[in-house]
């Protein structure tokens, strides 16, 4: 090998490879957020460990449950409490309480397929199942999931009523995050269910972020899920617990999903943490999540005037108003640029407009979710307006790099 090669050879071991890079640009914005003194939201997922605990003494959660009960052992206690609580906030039969969404879902369907005697489960194509779960219905539990749109909002009651094959089951998400967290009206959500049940399917809501709908359908909670045959819940996207989710329904089809829990490996030996977690985001969160929307639409709009103001050829809030608390911001410009613009405004003035990773829409396109909580509250129009305006200062320099 001649100097020359070997010299190219060793520059390029040198260089970080594209992981390498995407690694280290998401260490140092979550550092760069942590360290930030203004936020729009707050999870509570990226804190430290004492953090975490200390939440649950914030938040009293420490009162929400008899500390002198036994605890619990595979579901009984604290987590058959949960259970209760979660089924009289949905208005449904029963609940159980599930380690992971993914495999709520798998055994909700699983359960129905058998009961309807078909395995189809026709869903929207960005559904969570379909794109971040590694194809799980079909490999895990032998559903056979069928598209039934691909636009990017939720299937219409015409496309489900006119789907041209069987289904024992319509899966709905509510909001639909990869859409840009979108929810139909409610007449046209009910719409969809009567077209389902017209075609005998049963139906089922993957409500990860349901909480956080009552404002846009103008509905409470109870009504809305009586939609549905089935309702899955999450306990940490919106409402700041530890992990875990709950599926909802009629006693038998929770008591069969609570043998599948068992079969699946999800009857854990003790849960008492996730538990009071999610009793503590039901206490705290769920009413305010409300207020978080109300605000949403406030920041949403000071971003378009803010990023007009500072003329920015294009920018697009995503949907006008939000549907719920989080939404979608595109712009014009590369994402890498708008990554690293993002990260320099939070590490340079301690404030984080723009928290969360920025990705490819198209050439030179690219958008980023925005979630608004109690930190947001903070926040006036005018404030937003002038993080925007800093922003795109910081922007225009890396373009001209």
């Amino acid at each position: 090998m001649s100097d020359t090669a070997e010299q190219e050879q060793q520059l390029s071991a040198e260089q970080p490879s594209d992981d390498e890079r995407r690694k280290r640009r998401r260490e140092r914005r979550i550092g760069a957020y942590r360290s930030a003194r203004r936020v729009l939201a707050r999870p509570g997922f990226l804190g430290t460990l004492r953090e975490r605990l200390a939440l649950l003494d914030e938040a009293r959660a420490l009162e929400l449950h008899d500390l002198d009960e036994t605890s619990d052992l595979y579901g009984d206690g604290i987590v058959e409490a949960l259970e209760d609580r979660t089924a009289n906030l949905l208005g449904k039969e029963a609940a159980a309480f599930f380690p992971t969404g993914t495999m709520a879902q798998q055994v909700a369907l699983r359960c129905w397929a058998g009961r309807t005697g078909n395995p189809a489960v026709a869903l929207h194509a960005l559904a969570h199942p379909e794109v971040h779960e590694r194809s799980a219905f079909s490999r895990v539990s032998g559903l056979r999931p069928v598209r039934v749109t691909s636009e990017p909002r939720l299937p219409t009651a015409a496309e489900v009523r006119d789907f041209d094959e069987p289904f024992g089951a319509l899966m709905l998400e509510l909001p639909l995050r990869d859409a840009g967290f979108v929810l139909p009206t409610w007449e046209e959500l009910t719409e969809v269910v009567e077209a389902a049940r017209e075609r005998e399917a049963v139906v089922h809501f993957d409500g990860a972020r349901l909480w956080e709908s009552t404002v846009h359908f103008g509905r409470p909670l109870e009504e809305i899920a009586d939609l549905a045959d089935s309702v899955y819940v999450s306990f940490y996207k919106s409402l700041d617990g530890f992990g875990g989710a709950a599926l909802a329904g009629p006693g038998t089809l929770v008591a069969e999903a609570k043998a599948w829990r068992h079969r699946y490996g999800g009857a854990v030996f003790q849960q008492f943490p996730t538990a009071l977690s999610a009793l503590a985001g039901l206490e705290r969160e769920l009413p305010r999540l409300p207020e978080y929307v109300a605000h949403a639409r406030v920041v949403a709009a000071a971003l378009r005037e803010g990023f007009a103001a500072a003329g920015v050829p294009w920018a697009r809030v995503h949907p006008e108003p939000p549907h719920t608390n989080e939404f979608q911001v595109w712009l014009p410009y590369d994402a890498d640029v708008l990554a690293e613009a993002a990260i320099r405004q939070a590490e340079g003035t301690g404030i984080a407009l723009f928290a969360n990773a920025w990705d490819v829409k198209g050439p030179d396109l690219a958008f980023t979710e925005v979630y608004v909580r109690a930190a947001a509250l903070e926040w006036t129009a005018d404030d937003v307006r002038r993080a925007v305006a800093d922003f795109v200062a910081l922007l225009t320099e890396e373009v001209t790099r």
